[in-house]
């Protein structure tokens, strides 16, 4: 039988973030993006979440390169735990490749992985795989899309994208991808993130307009948080700072990593004169002044957060301060930017974030984009990616209002194969894929038992009993001694805290008394009498450790 293409998304399908897909036709495979999730509230402690990359270890003889659409975290932020399990070139554009060297130098992989740079317009030849590099419009510079051709057809990966007109890097390639629409596409994956909004998704340009409204006539300090890899947002604020004779200052190492990386790679003009040093503020009088800091998503440990909460070291919000929130919240992070909005309010500072404002636009194509490309492109093949079920069936809807074959439509899940010939594409299987925990420094050490157990303390708390038992003729010595966290106050329960060293005495002499027990059988019936005791007496279930010692 022919070989088949075999497309197999790894992550980015039923999840926001954690984009990564693999294209293998026969020895050969490549890799389009490789990112990280974003851990939810029940995932306690849990930092990172980056993909399974079983299937990329056991067939990494065949892995002929990594291609990387841009530098956002959930396409770019799984690199390096990637390239310390399996190696291979990567090939990005200027702006990507310099946030990739970065979390390279800070995992120590910067002189093991070869980077590639190229341009839109350039095609890089990997294996069997030939990829083009497509330039489109993104919240950060430097994005592309990818035409890939493989011995059965041209594949394209939108990447994220939206159509924006008025891009100060130039509006999305729409004549190249019509001009593949016209040569032929086999199957086209594209970006379903805001699929659920109709319209277009507003131009950047409306952002710096709305900024220059805030700073006109503002005779207070200005603090401005957004992402930080939105070079266009922050080349807007430079711009609007310095036309009012303001001086920037930048607060937190990812903007000042980004800033650093763009200035290097030419995509930031920085008026002369007009970035200072954070505490060199404090000499300048307050209408002179503008910070812009990270924060725009509540992170705990943001400079912006630093400041609501007069942790910061060198900034302290006071009444009157003008605070622009130039960004949406993530799906998950509210809560978060509520507790922040509320304590800079408490401060007395003035708080500017509503939608209605216009100071955020998103990156992400809506509707009619998407079926402006779907239109220009007419792939024989749609597979949606980016996205939670919903986005996913929303966007295959929309490629049927589109003309499209219900059955040439298809959603799949991670670790999905997708086998696709010049003619057909059907599932064919799956393989290993999922997602793996990183914990400080550790990598797939907390599982779904771990979790299971932090969720289990989080929600009930725990009670640990101690008991001494003699190793002669297995009789208590001392204890039980009762110690309790996240359970109930003791000093307030002592009545209960007896109750339960009556209960345990109990279950360690209905083992009876032997020289030689099974200190299996006695923990068991102690986990057992003080859960039911407790559920009978408190309903809750705390978590039952029972220690042990024969002296």
């Amino acid at each position: 039988m022919a070989e088949k293409l075999k497309i197999i998304p790894l992550g980015g399908l039923d999840e926001i973030g954690k984009n990564i897909t693999v294209l293998e036709y026969g020895k050969d495979m490549i890799i389009v993006d490789c990112g990280v999730g974003f851990p939810d509230e029940d995932m306690y402690g849990v930092d990172l979440v980056i993909p399974d990359f079983s299937y990329l270890v056991a067939n990494q003889k065949k892995l002929r390169g990594m291609f990387i659409t841009h530098g956002h975290e959930d396409h770019i932020g799984s690199i390096p735990y990637c390239m310390q399990q399996v190696n291979c070139p990567i090939h990005g554009t200027a702006m990507t490749n310099g946030l990739i060297r970065l979390k390279l130098e800070e995992h120590g992989l910067a002189d093991a992985v070869k980077l590639h740079t190229h341009k839109p317009g350039d095609i890089v030849k990997a294996g069997c795989f030939s990829v083009e590099f497509i330039h489109v419009n993104h919240s950060i510079a430097d994005a592309v899309a990818f035409a890939i051709r493989t011995p059965v057809g041209t594949v394209i990966f939108t990447g994220d994208f939206k159509i924006d007109p008025t891009a100060k890097d130039g509006m999305i390639d729409l004549a190249r991808l019509g001009e593949l629409g016209n040569e032929g596409v086999l199957a086209l994956l594209a970006d379903s993130t805001n699929v659920e909004r109709q319209g277009y998704t507003p131009s950047e340009t409306l952002v710096a307009e709305s900024l220059d409204r805030q700073f006109k006539n503002c005779d207070q300090r200005i603090i401005v948080t957004t992402f930080a890899s939105n070079m266009h947002r922050i080349q807007a604020v430079l711009a609007t700072a310095h036309r009012y004779g303001r001086k920037v200052a930048v607060s937190g190492r990812s903007m000042e990593n980004m800033l650093k990386v763009a200035q290097e790679l030419g995509y930031l003009k920085v008026p002369a004169g007009t970035i200072v040093e954070l505490g060199a503020i404090k000499s300048l009088p307050k209408n002179k002044v503008v910070i812009v800091s990270t924060g725009s998503q509540g992170e705990n440990m943001s400079a912006l957060y630093r400041m609501a909460f007069s942790t910061h070291k060198q900034v302290d919000i006071t009444a009157g301060d003008r605070i622009i929130i130039s960004a949406s919240a993530i799906p998950g992070n509210e809560k978060a930017v509520s507790r922040i909005i509320n304590e800079l309010y408490r401060k007395g500072a003035e708080v500017v974030y509503e939608k209605s404002e216009g100071l955020h636009v998103s990156g992400h194509a809506c509707q009619e984009e998407l079926k402006i490309i779907h239109g220009l492109v007419r792939p024989k093949f749609f597979i949606p990616v980016h996205g939670e079920q919903r986005h996913l069936q929303i966007h295959g809807k929309l490629a049927k209002a589109m003309g499209m074959t219900p059955r040439h439509i298809h959603i799949g899940e991670i670790g999905t194969v997708f086998e696709l010939s010049g003619k057909t594409c059907k599932l064919g299987g799956t393989v290993t894929a999922g997602k793996v925990f990183v914990d400080g420094t550790g990598v797939g050490d907390v599982g779904s038992v771990v979790l299971r157990d932090r969720k289990h303390l989080a929600q009930d708390g725990m009670i640990v009993v101690c008991v001494n038992l003699s190793s002669q003729d297995g009789s208590i010595i001392s204890g039980p001694d009762i110690i309790t966290r996240g359970f109930i106050y003791v000093k307030e329960s002592e009545e209960l805290m007896e109750e339960l060293r009556e209960v345990a005495i109990e279950a360690i002499e209905r083992c009876g008394n032997k020289r030689r027990r099974d200190w299996a059988t006695i923990k068991s019936a102690i986990k057992s009498d003080l859960s039911g005791y407790l559920y009978k007496h408190t309903k809750r279930n705390p978590m039952i450790l029972p220690v042990i010692m024969e002296i």
